[in-house]
C-alpha cells in the first residue's frame, strides 16, 4: 500500500511549514559550520572532504588558526582554509561511517560516498554482503572465502527473521520461503548488477537454499528433484549464452528468470526457466 499526505494552503499550514523549515535549515546549517570548524582539531580525527571526486574520506594531519590539513585515504594532501569550513566542504566522520555497520540505513552520513566507503570497510574485513533496509548488497570477492557457504551456515538461517544474523544471501532466500508460507503469496527475488558481479551464482545460492528446505519438508527419500535439474540446467544453458568479458571470462549474456512452484506441504513439485538474450 501507499500512503500520502496531503498539506494544503486553506489555513496557511503550508507556508508557516515553509517559514519554520527556512529557520531549521539556517540553525542547522550554523550548526554544521562550528560543529566542522571546531570538532576537527585533533589530528587522527576521521572526516569526509569535498572534492572534485565527490566527498573521500580523510583523516586530520595538523590542525592550525588558519587551516586544517588532511590525508586522504587515496593518499591525497588536502588543506582546507579554516574560514571555508563548512557542511559543503568538510564534514565529521559519523561513528557508523568509522565503525561500519552491517545495515547501511542506519549509517548517519548519508551520501553516496558513505555507501561505498561501508562496503568497502566491509569487503576488507571479507564480508561481502551488507543490508540496505531489506535489500542485500553483495560484493564479487574473487576468491573463495571460508565457511561462508555450506548447509552449516544454511541451517544456521532456517526460521530466522532478517537481520537477526549477520547479512548473507541465505537470509533473504529464508526470508522469501518464510514470507510465502506465512502470507500465502507469490514471492519474487530481484538479482541485478554488473557483469561479473555474481547475478548467477547468487541465484543459484538461493535455488540451493530453497533446494535444502523444500528436502527438510519430503517424506521419504527423493530420488531426482526439480531443484537439482534446474541447478544441472544452468551449465547447459550458459554454453549457449555466455562470453568473454573484462571482469569474468565466463559472463551470462542473458537474462533469466526462474519460476519454482511449491506445494503446500513445502516442497518445490515443478519450475519453469525462461530465457532472455541480450543485445
Amino acid at each position: 500500500q501507499t500512503r500520502a499526505c496531503h498539506v494544503n494552503n486553506r489555513y496557511g499550514f503550508t507556508s508557516d511549514l515553509h517559514t519554520t523549515a527556512q529557520k531549521l535549515a539556517k540553525v542547522k546549517d550554523s550548526y554544521h559550520r562550528i560543529m566542522s570548524s571546531s570538532l576537527l582539531t585533533q589530528p587522527g580525527q576521521r572526516a569526509w572532504v569535498f572534492t572534485s571526486s565527490g566527498w573521500i574520506p580523510a583523516t586530520v594531519v595538523n590542525a592550525t588558526a588558519s587551516e586544517v590539513s588532511f590525508s586522504s585515504d587515496y593518499g591525497q594532501t588536502l588543506s582546507v582554509p579554516r574560514a571555508s569550513m563548512s557542511p559543503e566542504v568538510v564534514m565529521p566522520m559519523h561513528h557508523t561511517s568509522i565503525d561500519t555497520v552491517e545495515d547501511m540505513s542506519q549509517l548517519g552520513d548519508l551520501h553516496e560516498a558513505a555507501i561505498l566507503y561501508n562496503i568497502q570497510q566491509r569487503y576488507g574485513q571479507d564480508k561481502i554482503y551488507t543490508y540496505i533496509g531489506s535489500i542485500l548488497s553483495a560484493v564479487n570477492p574473487y576468491k573463495p572465502i571460508q565457511s561462508v557457504y555450506g548447509l552449516d551456515v544454511m541451517e544456521g538461517y532456517m526460521k530466522k527473521q532478517l537481520g537477526d544474523l549477520s547479512p548473507h544471501i541465505y537470509a533473504i532466500a529464508n526470508e522469501v520461503y518464510d514470507s510465502m508460507w506465512r502470507q500465502r503469496e507469490k514471492q519474487c527475488v530481484l538479482i541485478s548488477g554488473e557483469s561479473g558481479a555474481g547475478k548467477t551464482e547468487s541465484a543459484k545460492f538461493i535455488i540451493s537454499y530453497l533446494s535444502a528446505m523444500s528436502q527438510r519438508s519430503s517424506i521419504g527419500a527423493v530420488d531426482f528433484s526439480v531443484e537439482e535439474a534446474i541447478l544441472q540446467s544452468s551449465p547447459i544453458l550458459e554454453a549457449f549464452g555466455n562470453a568473454k568479458t573484462i571482469y569474468n571470462n565466463n559472463s551470462s549474456r542473458f537474462g533469466k528468470y526462474i519460476q519454482l512452484n511449491f506445494v503446500e506441504q513445502g516442497q518445490i513439485n515443478g519450475g519453469i526457466i525462461i530465457d532472455c538474450i541480450l543485445t
